[in-house]
């Protein structure tokens, strides 16, 4: 399980960097990004379900497709002015947040090593908004709240899904229509080079749509405060991304920082009953 964790977190700090590298450097607008991403999201997990062994029937919802849709869309506008660990700070805060939120509002409970673990990656993400950090724009910083939030309502109907490649399927299909109206609303302003398609496919193609079907796997092993917590790892990860191919801040404080997440993600995976997270 903590390998397909690992291989999740990795893809999700990778969409930070994909994202953030095609804006920066200007080679498409922000819908045209999202738009080219649940496109070819859809078409690889269109292909994974043709040529999968069982073929499970296709859940169509409404509402997981708009959650997806207003994740992506804010989470590429954000990226017009904030930097990629800055970004993936505030979206899974958010996510860390709202899915603690919902999980305590539903009954679930946390221990004193959780709450401890909980504590010190939250104190970790704190020490990297500290001194050192450029701070965000507030417009900006509010569009990538609203991401987390559509990613995190995402994450909690993961749980509910019988099949995690027909579910990812059915709710990028979904989010398309979305997406096409915020295209439509932001027209005039979309422009795109071939090397921001380029990005605009991999993170759709590979980066996202393998991974939400991974994604849902595991939400459906673990809680939600698991689910919330280990996602603390992903700034983490862009931060590094974004310092080693955009060129952004990287310091011993980013570092420290990471090393005090991942500590207080241990805790709470580790503080978890072994049978919700290895069944």
């Amino acid at each position: 399980m903590l390998f397909k964790i690992s291989i999740a977190m990795l893809a999700f700090a990778a969409n930070s960097v994909l994202c953030r590298l095609a804006l920066a450097g200007h080679q498409i607008d922000p819908i045209s990004f999202s738009l080219i991403r649940v496109f070819s999201g859809a078409a690889v997990l269109l292909l994974l379900y043709i040529f999968s062994v069982q073929k499970a029937k296709i859940e169509w919802n409404i509402k997981n497709g708009f959650c997806l849709a207003l994740y992506m869309v804010a989470f590429s506008l954000a990226y017009v002015h904030i930097d990629a660990g800055v970004g993936a700070l505030l979206l899974f805060g958010t996510v860390q947040l709202s899915m603690v939120g919902y999980g305590l509002c539903h009954g679930e409970k946390i221990n004193i090593q959780r709450g401890v673990g909980l504590g010190i990656a939250i104190l970790g993400i704190l020490i990297l908004l500290l001194p050192g950090a450029a701070a965000p724009n507030l417009v900006y910083a509010a569009i990538m709240v609203l991401s987390g939030i559509g990613w995190a309502m995402y994450s909690i109907a993961g749980k509910n899904m019988q099949n995690p490649l027909a579910s990812t399927l059915a709710n990028f299909v979904m989010a398309i229509p979305f997406v096409l109206l915020a295209y439509a609303a932001f027209y005039a302003q979309s422009f795109a080079q071939p090397q921001g398609v380029l990005l605009a496919v991999l993170s759709g193609g590979l980066a996202s749509s393998g991974a939400y079907v991974l994604w849902y796997v595991i939400v459906k092993r673990i809680d939600r405060v698991t689910a919330s917590s280990v996602q603390l790892s992903v700034p983490c990860l862009a931060i590094l991304g974004g310092a080693l191919f955009i060129g952004e801040e990287l310091s011993w404080r980013i570092i420290i920082s990471a090393v005090i997440v991942l500590g207080g993600i241990g805790l709470v995976i580790w503080a978890t009953p072994e049978k919700k997270v290895l069944k």
